[in-house]
């Protein structure tokens, strides 16, 4: 029974036994199979790699036969015996590559072999065969299989060998018999044999010390040696240029410190005084030289940066605060848009020349004009407009208007008008706007902007920026704010906001500031310059006066007058002053007075009690026939900006006596203006004037005193004659306007960013109405009222700006 069971357990041992070793020969053999499928993957990539090899060694051996080709076609030139030839050819004896040593390397016949044991493809795939090979070594035993599978696997796994290994391993080994080499390493070495042959002689390099590469080289190097003022690159900025520009770029914050511009202007100049020359040198060529004569230094300065930062590819499209997609013109002619705050019949200097500068410009048939002036209702006409003038409709205010100008002028303007929502406050006597003025000009007109008063019609202005919707926009100061302002209760305190209101303003929303004369505040992108003329009607009354004096005719039977809206503002407190101080000393001195106004009770009960000869007339126009026989127009106003009445008395032959004022200094050249400095030279200018006769005006005085010359000033101070010829040149595609720097889209303008960032922050405030309220806008100006849609045809606001919410 023991022996049955030990037979099962021998038998049951023997298959198991049998069992184990078919798994193992199942096992090895598909093992083989994976190892031989593997091997056929990895020859078959080794014979791709190996004909791309092949490809790359064919395309160099072509490479190669060409530039042997090319070495034998080389002269030799003659060569001199001179000191300097032979020491450079020795020196380029010496680059000559030594290329038998290279020779023990190519010549090897196992050239072949090792190039495809040492740098054979390696498979992708690596399979770990030790787990196989002792499976084997365990069940068969076969030394013989197992060492030829220990040949293969070294093969096929190979071993990474570095370049500079691999290259000392097989150097050093001796020539051995003939092997079989693979033909383009054997076509390699036959080119390299050759090769070392033809370098044992100076002819390759002899020849090629004279070729036409070593002259490129040779231009190559001298062109990378040449002086900075030589070459064509922008040279980068200095230290004194780099603070030059930042003191110019912070213009603005100096200005709101209060520190004067000139201040700047020197520092810039102090910085770059040295360089001065070199950067005009280094900013534009020869050919634009002349784009430069009239610019002053920081223009120079400006083309400067932008030359340089342009050489860097850096272009500014705008950003930040501005808008960079302005309106541009189309061909034809330039649209102007002239924005006042005034309107007749109500005759004040805002509102006679605005419609004067309006009717020459477009007199000049070069550009089309729009002017576009205030629309009051009917409770506010009633308060403004003289000889209770209403008007109900603005078609019938526009038929007077242009009756009005046509009387003066003398010739039909054609030009546009008209009409936006004011309102007049009765507390600052002016008329402020109501909305958006600027959505009252087409964006097809939106060109070029006048704006008359900027800082007067940009207080309360919410809505979009001038810059923005134009591509220039001037400014034409009329008024002095300041000085009206400090005559009022708390006026110091008032007078110092508004001056740097004033200065916000008109630097946010403007391109350019004309100023009257310097009676004004200095305000930012300024200029002072007289843009005014004088109506045709007044040189027509001197040119007859002129006439009857050569007759021998009395042209003056009358003596002195003055004329202007009775305020005490007007000069009438200053005229009472000095006729009071000197009673005694103009005894029997008579002076008519002209003029209708708010203090008009005060004025006249204060000459009354000071037993002034003073004769009041009720106000009329200065063209009146009655006015045309006074002889001394007399005016003791130090708060206008530029009296229009003066130079109309002027252009009437008169005489004028002023104060010593910046207001007066455009009158000064004109021999019958007699200025004084104290209250004794006043005595003395009067008595002056009633004893002689004042002289005809010449030819040139009377031209500089007419509108055609104040157009032309304008034109030129204003820099529209510059915008409107350089527009005329992109239109026509000039070249000479292609090579000119511009500098806007070179460089971002920290004056225009500081200027956009001061006009966002105006359109926040404006927007509140408290705000509004506090600093004294009227109630309800932010939008126009529903009378003004009635009158003027608009949709009422809630509907053309509706407010969508829950």
């Amino acid at each position: 029974m023991n022996f049955g069971i030990e037979t099962r357990t021998a038998s049951a041992k023997a298959e198991t036994s049998v069992v184990t070793a078919e798994k193992a020969l199942s096992f090895i053999s598909k093992g083989w199979r994976e190892v031989r499928d593997s091997a056929d993957a990895d020859f078959q990539l080794m014979k791709t790699r190996a004909n791309t090899f092949k490809n790359l060694a064919t395309s160099f051996d072509k490479e190669l036969e060409n530039f042997l080709n090319s070495a034998t076609t080389f002269s030799v030139p003659a060569i001199k015996s001179s000191s300097s030839t032979t020491t450079e050819i020795d020196f380029v004896k010496k680059l000559q590559p030594k290329f038998y040593e290279f020779r023990r390397v190519y010549s090897s016949p196992d050239f072949s072999k090792k190039v495809l044991e040492k740098w054979s493809p390696r498979a992708r795939i690596k399979l770990d065969l030790s787990a196989i090979r002792n499976a084997m070594l365990a069940e068969v035993g076969d030394s013989e299989k197992i060492a030829e599978f220990d040949e293969k696997e070294r093969l096929w796994r190979g071993r990474n060998l570095k370049l500079d290994e691999f290259w000392s391993e097989w150097k050093g080994e001796e020539e051995e018999g003939n092997h079989s080499e693979w033909q383009p390493i054997k076509a390699l070495k036959t080119r390299f044999r050759e090769l070392e042959q033809k370098s044992s002689s100076s002819e390759i390099f002899e020849t090629f010390k004279n070729s036409e590469f070593v002259e490129k080289v040779k231009t190559s190097l001298k062109a990378m040696c040449k002086e900075p003022q030589d070459s064509k690159e922008v040279p980068p900025l200095d230290v004194p240029e780099l603070l030059a520009y930042l003191v110019k770029q912070s213009g603005p914050v100096f200005d709101q410190l209060g520190f004067k511009q000139d201040i700047c202007h020197k520092l810039v100049e102090k910085f770059c005084s040295k360089y001065r020359s070199q950067l005009l040198l280094r900013s534009l060529s020869s050919d634009n030289s002349a784009l430069i004569e009239n610019e002053n230094f920081n223009d120079e300065l400006d083309l400067r940066i932008a030359s340089v930062v342009r050489s860097t590819g850096h272009c500014y499209e705008g950003g930040l605060w501005n808008d960079s997609a302005k309106p541009e013109s189309k061909d034809g002619k330039r649209h102007f848009a002239i924005v006042t705050t005034a309107s007749l019949p109500w005759m004040t200097g805002t509102a006679v020349n605005p419609l004067f500068r309006a009717a020459y410009l477009a007199n000049s048939a070069q550009q089309n004009v729009t002017l576009l002036v205030p629309w009051l209702c009917k409770s506010d006409q009633e308060l403004v407009y003289p000889n209770n003038l209403i008007f109900s409709s603005p078609e019938e205010q526009e038929i007077y208007i242009r009756n009005w100008l046509e009387e003066r002028v003398g010739f039909k303007a054609d030009f546009k008008i008209s009409f936006y929502p004011g309102k007049f406050s009765k507390e600052r006597r002016s008329i402020l706007p109501a909305g958006d003025t600027s959505q009252f000009i087409s964006s097809k007109e939106a060109d070029i902007a006048i704006l008359e008063e900027p800082e007067h019609l940009n207080w309360y202005h919410h809505g979009r920026r001038w810059t923005d919707k134009f591509n220039h926009v001037v400014g034409v100061v009329h008024t002095n704010y300041l000085e009206y302002i400090k005559r009022e209760k708390n006026g110091a305190l008032q007078a110092f906001l508004v001056k740097h209101i004033n200065s916000w303003v008109t630097r946010a929303y403007c391109d350019k500031i004309l100023r009257l004369s310097a009676a004004t505040q200095d305000l930012p992108k300024s200029v002072i310059c007289n843009v005014h003329g004088v109506n045709p009607k007044f040189l027509k009354v001197g040119e007859r006066v002129a006439e009857e004096r050569g007759r021998g005719q009395q042209a003056f039977p009358k003596g002195a007058y003055f004329l202007g809206k009775m305020v005490w503002a007007k000069g009438y407190r200053e005229l009472i002053d000095l006729l009071s101080k000197h009673k005694n000393d103009l005894e029997g001195f008579k002076l008519d007075v002209y003029g209708n106004g708010e203090d008009a009770h005060e004025v006249q009960s204060s000459a009354k009690k000071l037993e002034l000869n003073l004769n009041f007339l009720k106000g009329r126009d200065h063209a009146d026939d009655s006015l045309h026989g006074y002889k001394v127009f007399i005016n003791p106003s130090v708060s206008d900006v530029l009296c229009t009445a003066t130079a109309e008395a002027l252009a009437m032959g008169k005489f004028v006596i002023c104060a010593d004022h910046p207001s007066n200094e455009f009158f000064r050249s004109f021999p019958n203006c007699l200025t004084y400095k104290s209250s004794e030279d006043f005595v003395a200018k009067v008595r002056e004037a009633l004893e002689t006769e004042p002289q005809p005006l010449t030819a040139e005085q009377r031209y500089n005193l007419s509108w055609e010359a104040a157009t032309q000033r304008f034109m030129e101070y204003s820099e529209l004659d510059r915008i409107l010829k350089l527009g005329e040149r992109g239109n026509r595609k000039s070249s000479k306007t292609k090579k000119n720097i511009t500098k806007s889209v070179s460089l971002p303008n920290l004056n225009e960013m500081v200027d956009g960032g001061l006009a966002f922050a105006h359109f926040c405030l404006t927007g509140s109405e408290i705000l509004r309220l506090a600093t004294g806008a009227i109630p309800g100006t932010q939008d126009f009222s529903k009378q003004h849609c009635e009158d003027l045809h608009l949709l009422p606001p809630h509907v053309e700006n509706p407010i969508y919410g829950w």
